[in-house]
Order: structure tokens, then C-alpha cells, then sequence
């Protein structure tokens, strides 16, 4: 057994504990609470810190982390066409891979042991396995000319079958029909019924810009425009784009919703009927000019939420602890109200909440005895973090952007005093994938 010291425990799960310990025991936790009431085992002390469980980071792009910085100050379409070209033509697979090796290792480093991802190459599967994180790799499939919708779903099985092959208890595969602009709504159809057969997670990202929800309602606006210029016919589809996920079956897979930042009273009510989870991602929101999410009311209508990062490419870093931060400054300013959402709150969303929305709740998101040792822990004696009157407003409104200072998975460290171990430590260089995005850039410009 090995017993872990710190100055504050936070179960998530119950009210924080001072002077206390959490003590791991074949990778699960063993107890929780007071030092003095702790079973004999090997002693580290973590010393003024906050030891949590750890981060769940809702929604990534973990492939594109070398792609921080490169796409600044474009319209939405604009951002998705540039990134798109970019991949598929400046991007070997290694880089890929790379890439998402070295996004894990950021996220590692801000307290993060568990990525819900959402990729067409494969690449965050395999860095997962590599870099010994808990997660979810989402195949991305894409298709939004029917003629393309028997075609996308072979291709879809493949893949996902091969991930399947070597998905381990920390490292699973599922489905992402990516968005109701590059999905048919016969191809939405055919992947969520393929993931009700097959038990698969479901994610999908929906209602997170007008010109979506133009396109959807409409049939107008840059996309509709686009498809109809590739000769795809394009017809007013649903009211909103959550509805058209109902009608055509992808709430009835309970999907994780990925942003939801423009929906109403009626998709709020359709989302908690149908059981679904959302990604909340303030920041990537707030980047690409798409509003802010309705958190407040998704919370009191018993929604499962958790917060994301989502890709570098449109955040610039990956800090949940910031991001909860973001979650209550946004809600406040949102509903004009001092007390909406605590810093408690944001934590457990940043946490269970994230556990919840993944449907990985029995396993972790909190401290909690037979639960798996799934631990960080980030320093409070910095002047920036003290005095501590609360540890959980400490972490959320000022020790974000500090690295944790001890991270485990399953009981096997990852980061030890702010440094990558163990699998973890082999972070690999983005310089010749950074090259080759820069060569690219200059030569698209040409």
C-alpha cells in the first residue's frame, strides 16, 4: 500500500478534508480520510498541495496539438477548411501521432488522466495506449452527400474494429458522426444504429455555430452554400440541430454532445429525456466567436456535463482547471449573478462530472473507496495560490496554470514533482511537424 500525504484531500464526492490521506492499494483506492486513520503502508508526502481526483478532459483533438497558434483570427469555416487541408496534406501519420503524445503530456502536466478524443486518424488511440492515460478514442466519420453514406459506414467498421482489437480497460474506441454539416442525415442514422448494436459511445459535435444551425433550420447560409456547390441537395432538415439529432435516432445512442452553445428550452428538455451528456468547452467557444453555452440551465435540468479543452488549435492550451474557472467567470457574466456555480461545482463537473458524462462514473471522477487510483495533485504554497480559506476556490480561481505536482493512473505515476515519468516521459519533439506546417502554410500562400 502506498500512502499519499497531503495538506487538503478533495473527494469531489464529500466536502474536502484537511491533513489527510488517500492510500492506493493495486492500483484502487484503499481509504480516504484522516492520516491518523490510515492502514500501514509506504508513506509519500505531497506536503501543502491538493490532492484530487483526476481531470477528465470532456472533448480534445489531440492530433492537432502541433497546430497551436496556427489557425488565429479565421471565420469558423474558414478555420475548419485551412485545418483540414493542412492535416491531409503537411501531415504524416508519426506527426500525427506525435502530436497527439505530446498533447497528452501537456494535459498530464495540468492534473489531466482521462481524454474522451475525437479523431479520423487512429493516431490519439495509439498515444493513449503509449502514454498509459484512461480514454476514449472516437472515430470520426464523415459523409454529407447520401450517395457517400454506405461507403463512410464500411469504412467506419473497419476502423473501429481495428481499434477494438487492441483497446485495453484504460483505452476504448467509439463513434463520432462529426457534425450535421459534414453528415448526411441517413449516415447519422446508420452510426448511431451500428453503435446501439455493437454498445459503442456515441459523440458528436452539434449546436455550435449559427451557420450551423442556419444550415439545419434553413438551408442557408456558407454551408448549404458549399454543399450546393458540390451538387449535394440541401433542404431545411429540423428546428434546431438537436432535434435533428432525436429525429433521426443519435439521442437514442445517449451521445456526448459536444459544445451545445446555441439551443433552446425545448433541446435542453430533449437532451435530459434522452439521457445524453454534454462536453461544455468555454474556451474553444469563446475563441471562435460562438457564444457561450447555457451551463447553468443544463445543470438544473440534471444533464451529465463535463468540461473540454477541445483541440490547441482552438484554445492555445489545455488547463481544466482554467476552463472551470472560465466556466463560472462565463455564467456569472451570462446570467448577471454573483453565486451562480461555485468553484466546488466547477470542480466536480471538471471531475465526476466529466466521469458521468463518459459513463466511466463506477470507475473514477472521485475519491472514493474500490474506485480506481486516479490522482492529482497540484502545490498551494506558492504566493500565487496562498493563503488556502477554501481548496477548491484556491485550485479553481488560483492555481490554474500551475502544473501538477504528482499525477498517477491506476496507481502507476505519470508525473512525479512536475515531471513527466514512467511512459509519460518520453515526450517526443513537434519541430519537424511544425516545419512541415510552416513550409505548407508559405507555400498555400504562393
Amino acid at each position: 500500500m502506498i500512502r499519499y500525504h497531503a495538506r487538503w484531500v478533495l473527494p469531489i464526492s464529500r466536502p474536502p478534508i484537511s491533513d489527510s490521506t488517500v492510500v492506493e492499494h493495486d492500483g484502487r483506492i484503499a481509504y480516504v480520510g484522516e492520516r491518523s486513520g490510515a492502514p500501514d503502508g509506504t508513506d509519500v508526502d505531497l506536503g501543502d498541495a491538493a490532492l484530487m481526483p483526476g481531470l477528465v478532459n470532456a472533448h480534445t483533438h489531440l492530433e492537432l496539438t502541433v497546430m497551436r497558434g496556427f489557425l488565429e483570427d479565421l471565420d469558423f469555416r474558414s478555420w475548419i477548411f485551412r485545418l483540414t487541408r493542412a492535416r491531409r496534406e503537411a501531415l504524416a501519420p508519426e506527426a500525427l501521432l506525435d502530436s497527439a503524445r505530446f498533447g497528452i503530456a501537456e494535459g498530464l502536466l495540468a492534473g489531466i488522466t482521462t481524454y474522451a478524443d475525437t479523431n479520423d486518424s487512429g493516431a490519439p488511440f495509439r498515444a493513449m495506449l503509449d502514454m498509459g492515460v484512461r480514454g476514449i478514442s472516437y472515430q470520426e466519420v464523415f459523409g454529407p452527400d447520401p450517395a457517400q453514406c454506405a461507403e463512410s459506414l464500411a469504412g467506419l467498421r473497419a476502423k473501429v474494429d481495428a481499434l477494438r482489437r487492441e483497446a485495453t480497460p484504460l483505452v476504448r474506441a467509439g463513434v463520432s458522426p462529426h457534425a450535421p454539416y459534414s453528415v448526411c442525415d441517413a449516415l447519422f442514422e446508420g452510426t448511431a444504429a451500428f453503435a446501439i448494436q455493437d454498445g459503442l459511445p456515441v459523440a458528436v459535435h452539434i449546436a455550435e455555430s449559427a451557420d450551423e444551425s442556419s444550415l439545419v433550420q434553413h438551408a442557408l447560409g456558407g454551408w448549404a452554400d458549399s454543399h450546393r456547390s458540390r451538387g449535394i441537395d440541401v433542404v431545411p432538415r429540423a428546428d434546431s440541430p438537436i432535434r435533428l439529432l432525436e429525429r433521426v435516432g443519435v439521442l437514442d445512442a445517449r451521445p456526448l454532445l459536444i459544445h451545445c452553445v446555441r439551443v433552446d428550452g425545448g433541446d435542453v428538455g430533449a437532451i435530459a429525456r434522452h439521457d445524453c451528456a454534454i462536453a461544455h468547452c468555454p474556451a474553444s467557444n469563446a475563441k471562435l466567436g460562438h457564444g457561450i453555452a447555457p451551463l447553468t440551465e443544463f445543470l438544473r435540468a440534471g444533464i451529465r456535463v463535463g468540461i473540454g479543452s477541445d483541440s490547441v488549435a482552438s484554445n492555445n492550451r489545455m488547463d481544466l482547471l482554467d476552463e472551470a474557472r472560465l466556466a463560472i467567470l462565463m455564467q456569472r457574466a451570462r446570467t448577471a449573478q454573483f453565486n451562480v456555480i461555485t468553484a466546488g461545482e466547477a470542480l466536480e463537473v471538471a471531475t465526476l462530472g466529466g466521469a458521468r458524462a463518459l459513463d466511466l462514473e463506477s470507475e473514477i471522477g472521485s475519491l472514493d473507496v474500490g474506485k480506481s487510483a486516479d490522482l492529482a495533485a497540484f502545490p498551494l504554497d506558492a504566493p500565487r495560490s496562498a493563503p488556502v480559506y477554501d481548496p477548491a476556490s484556491a485550485l479553481v480561481f488560483a492555481a490554474s496554470g500551475r502544473m501538477a505536482s504528482f499525477v498517477a493512473v491506476a496507481g502507476r505515476p505519470l508525473v512525479r514533482d512536475s515531471r513527466l515519468v514512467g511512459p509519460a516521459a518520453n515526450v517526443p519533439s513537434l519541430e519537424s511537424a511544425a516545419r512541415a506546417l510552416a513550409e505548407w502554410s508559405a507555400s498555400a500562400r504562393r
